[in-house]
């Protein structure tokens, strides 16, 4: 980090949050504060829920998943669109038609109070979770690589974040994002060309990509009906469509957002610019990983990225053995290098060699033995220490390849990145606290202003509870996985809960209740068989299907119960009125 880097980096974050909190001060009421007034345009709808999602996990995971295993785990958005097509037929219009301030609102209307109770606090506990999580990622990371104390990087996101979201509340959410997602794509896109330009100089863009299907990154779609696999195109159908349905259709973070369109239509616009943009924007920051890799393919590569690790052993009896392999990774680059580049010359030469593509994948191997093996001392150096570096490779890319000023706003990049979606979870969670929990159970009146304060008080609270949990989270495989897993756990019984709202009129307040409690106990029960039981320490069901099992389960047994136990109860809702 070089004095132009620092000054990139401070400008670019205080503008983002002194602009956000001076825009938007003033909020007059509760709409104003978790609505934005209903001003907002399309546009920003859009960018909104796009920088709700594109968190600093996004930039930091991504390349590293892709760089280790390449292109499939675009697959994971294949259901998306589809999603936001039905969300905007359905989900928009009936938000809008009842005025509601959070999503769990509706839910009270259709069915009874514990209902909506249930599923707000659901939301408020993978929310709040997700949201401490989008703080510790890019903290974690960054104090790694830079040296700064992991404690005091929590806590200044979490400050700089919470500064604007209780100043301003979603219009200072919607219009911070705008600033921050043109941060994160300019600085994705240059740091992609870059990467290309740092290729040897007779390599075509279609050598690299050559290159990176001949080491097995460019295999983008899986038709394995294979439950062991996470990432299939039939997974992402259907279990990354319900997810996305329940994520963008459920989810306060992003109702929020479209909730504060000028009308419908706005509403409907901006979620269908997501739908055609979150693909490509997605297989933008693979390829970035995957171009990284090939880059990886002409100069030397550490045994692990993460630096800690490299201390850890140092500090330890293994150096010694830590550093032959360090060596022997060096040779093997070496070898890489030499039999890459005979490969373009091949591929210049409009053939495409066999043997050295098998030379290649071989070679490949070899790498991925040396990688396992450093793992295994660094583990034996301490058995605490988190192995996997997934999360550091497109970090230690940029520290270490960037030009100066770049740095810095990379390091913006992955900041704004946090801060957006953190602003997003915050203002969601203090919404939903206020109006679903706090407002709906205070018996005696109280003013706008009085609601209007409690939000903002609830806005400080969650934020402060996010830090504290970024404080004593742990890493797991890949930051990434780690949010979508908690997401998949909770997302399929709630969306099940709207869908039998949205599209039954049979189904009943008591029904739809506890088949939602049985169905979450149930998915609770699932994961952790799969993925930690049978058989032990691996896992056998892909986290995708927790969505559509979820939601499948909650719609089948609310039917079973209707019409069993609670065939009998009263109709004591309006849901002829609310179903489209």
């Amino acid at each position: 980090m070089q004095l132009f880097d620092w000054i990139v980096l401070i400008i670019t974050l205080l503008f983002i949050v002194i602009y956000g909190a001076w825009k938007t001060r003033g909020s007059k009421n509760v709409e104003d504060y978790i609505l934005g007034s209903n001003e907002t345009p399309w546009f920003t709808v859009g960018l909104s829920v796009m920088a709700t999602q594109a968190s600093a996990i996004t930039f930091l995971s991504t390349p590293g998943q892709a760089y280790h295993d390449g292109m499939g785990f675009v697959q994971f958005y294949f259901g998306l669109p589809i999603a936001m097509v039905v969300i905007c037929l359905t989900f928009i219009p009936i938000y809008h038609k009842y005025k509601v301030y959070t999503a769990y609102e509706y839910l009270e209307k259709r069915f009874d109070l514990k209902t909506r109770s249930l599923a707000a606090v659901l939301f408020l506990v993978q929310r709040g979770l997700g949201t401490g999580i989008t703080i510790y990622a890019p903290s974690i990371i960054l104090s790694a690589l830079l040296g700064w104390n992991l404690t005091y990087m929590n806590i200044i996101i979490g400050i700089l974040v919470i500064i604007y979201t209780f100043s301003g509340g979603t219009k200072a959410v919607n219009v911070t994002q705008k600033q921050q997602m043109f941060v994160i794509l300019s600085g994705m896109l240059i740091t992609f060309f870059l990467i290309l330009d740092y290729l040897p100089n007779d390599m075509t863009f279609d050598n690299a990509m050559h290159i990176a299907g001949a080491n097995q990154k460019m295999n983008i779609v899986n038709f394995s009906f294979d439950l062991d696999e996470k990432y299939t195109f039939w997974s992402g159908i259907t279990g990354g469509f319900f997810l996305a349905l329940a994520y963008f259709g459920t989810d306060q973070s992003q109702v929020g957002r479209y909730l504060s369109g000028k009308s419908v239509r706005e509403s409907q616009m901006g979620l269908i610019m997501n739908g055609l943009l979150k693909v490509p924007m997605q297989f933008l920051i693979l390829l970035t990983g995957v171009m990284v890799f090939v880059f990886f393919q002409f100069n030397e590569t550490p045994l692990n990225f993460n630096p800690n690790n490299k201390i850890t052993v140092e500090n330890s009896k293994y150096k010694g053995e830590y550093q032959n392999l360090q060596k022997d990774l060096n040779k093997l680059s070496e070898d890489e290098k030499v039999v890459n580049l005979l490969y373009i010359d091949q591929l210049n030469q409009d053939y495409d060699n066999p043997t050295l593509r098998k030379e290649l994948v071989d070679l490949a191997l070899k790498e991925k033995e040396l990688r396992a093996k450093a793992r295994e001392i660094i583990s034996k150096a301490d058995n605490k220490a988190e192995t996997n570096d997934k999360d550091y490779v497109f970090f230690y890319f940029i520290l270490h390849y960037l030009p100066k000023g770049l740095i810095g706003l990379l390091l913006a990049v992955i900041i704004s990145a946090a801060m957006s979606s953190t602003a997003s979870g915050l203002n969601a969670l203090a919404s939903t606290t206020a109006i679903d929990i706090y407002k709906r159970n205070v018996k005696e009146e109280k003013t706008e202003k009085h609601y209007l304060n409690a939000s903002k008080l609830f806005t400080l609270m969650w934020g402060i509870i996010a830090i504290a949990f970024a404080c004593i989270a742990t890493l797991f495989e890949n930051l990434i996985q780690l949010v979508n897993i908690i997401g998949s756990i909770f997302y399929g019984t709630v969306l099940g809960i709207f869908l039998v709202g949205f599209y039954t009129k049979k189904i009943r307040g008591k029904s739809i209740y506890y088949s939602a409690i049985i169905s979450q106990i149930a998915i609770f029960i699932i994961y952790y068989f799969t993925n930690f039981i049978y058989p032990s320490g691996a896992e056998k069901l892909g986290y995708l299907w927790l969505n559509f099992i979820g939601a499948l389960l909650t719609i089948v047994l609310s039917y079973m119960l209707q019409t069993t136990i609670f065939k009998t109860e009263e109709q004591t809702t309006l849901a002829e009125n609310i179903t489209p």
